[in-house]
């Protein structure tokens, strides 16, 4: 559990092995309910490599001093993400 904002990370290990490897991130919204979105590779186990850089953008809330997960999107892939991109730059101009 995160304590704070910045701490939040959805690296994921098992087996020691990095399963969710991020790359990056960008606080959206800091406060008692938090956004960021984050870029990420999967462990691909055929392949014994990460597969394609991905996206998701997660809300947490922070309850008794600590940030838990409430809500998640994932953008499918980075076509995805240019028209997600696209579509704001069109309403917010």
């Amino acid at each position: 559990m995160a304590e704070t904002v910045d701490d939040i990370t959805i690296n994921f290990e098992e087996d020691d092995v990095l399963i969710v490897k991020e790359l990056d991130k960008v606080i959206l919204s800091k406060g008692a309910w938090s956004t960021i979105i984050f870029r990420y590779q999967q462990w691909d186990k055929k392949k014994e490599d990460y597969g394609p850089e991905r996206f998701t953008i997660r809300r947490y809330r922070k309850l008794q001093g600590n940030y838990q997960a409430q809500g998640k999107f994932n953008i499918s892939s980075a076509d995805q993400a240019r028209k997600i991109v696209d579509a704001l730059q069109q309403w917010t101009t």
